[in-house]
């Protein structure tokens, strides 16, 4: 079995794939001081939960935007798991030409998405991530990493707002009735939800004008809640990384030298 890392700034993902198939995911807040013992035992309870085991994994493949737990889930592999653990990052044969500027600079979880997004279309497409940061990564229809953009999430962004205003509470985000809010709440919620639609079918309308025609994919936290007020994404896949990270252990796998 594969056991699949995405990890996050906010939230860590996990995936236990058998073959191709998901068979279970679980996500929990990121610490990024956790330290190999303990993300064993958190993972163990996890799988427990759903009648499997660590004995069940045979490899691990880690994406991390954290560098401190890449490094601690390579541990933990070695220690609880004899399993191999294929960390995301330069020297690792994904598939994919990266045509950007330097190379070095394509996040994990950036570069995983892309190649999970044109291993389902085979063409042109366009993935926004929600995360902590929205990224919009784009790949040509030849397969090439273009590059994309970067700007804050739905999350970070409240938490600055709550931060710098007084007056201003958090609040749930969700789909909002008006875009004329009729309370604070209701105001929030028409900002940040209409507001972020706006702001990724801008980005995407600029991109593909560069670019051409796309297919266009979201996945991440927050999709659900703002992609239905878009008017360019045209659909979600909650499981996009994991999916990423199984096809490049795969090509990893096929890729590397026999014993």
């Amino acid at each position: 079995m594969l056991l699949a890392v995405d990890v996050g700034n906010t939230l860590t993902h996990l995936g236990a794939f058998d073959g191709e198939r998901l068979v279970e995911h679980w996500r929990f807040q990121t610490r990024s001081g956790a330290t190999g013992d303990e993300l064993a035992e958190r993972i163990a309870g996890l799988f427990s939960l759903c009648g499997m085991s660590l004995e069940d994994v045979s490899a691990v493949c880690v994406s991390s935007v954290v560098p401190p737990l890449g490094v601690q889930f390579e541990q933990l592999s070695e220690r609880y798991l004899d399993a191999e653990c294929l960390t995301i990052g330069p020297g690792v044969k994904t598939g994919m030409p990266i045509r950007i500027d330097n190379p070095l600079e394509v996040g994990a979880d950036r570069l995983v998405n892309a190649i999970a997004a044109y291993a389902r279309y085979n063409e042109a497409c366009v993935v926004v991530d929600f995360g902590t940061g929205i990224n919009v990564d784009v790949v040509s229809t030849e397969g090439e990493y273009l590059g994309g953009a970067i700007g804050p999430g739905l999350e970070i962004s409240l938490t600055a707002l709550i931060d710098r205003a007084a007056r201003i509470t958090r609040i749930d985000l969700e789909a909002p009735a008006t875009a004329i809010g009729r309370s604070s709440r209701a105001a929030i919620q028409s900002g940040f939800v209409f507001g972020f639609a706006g702001l990724i079918d801008g980005l995407v309308r600029r991109i593909e004008a560069e670019l051409g025609e796309a297919r266009r994919l979201a996945t991440g936290g927050l999709a659900h809640v703002v992609v239905p007020f878009t008017e360019t994404i045209e659909e979600v896949d909650d499981m996009l990384t994991l999916k990423g990270l199984r096809l490049i252990h795969e090509r990893h796998a096929a890729t590397a030298p026999a014993d």
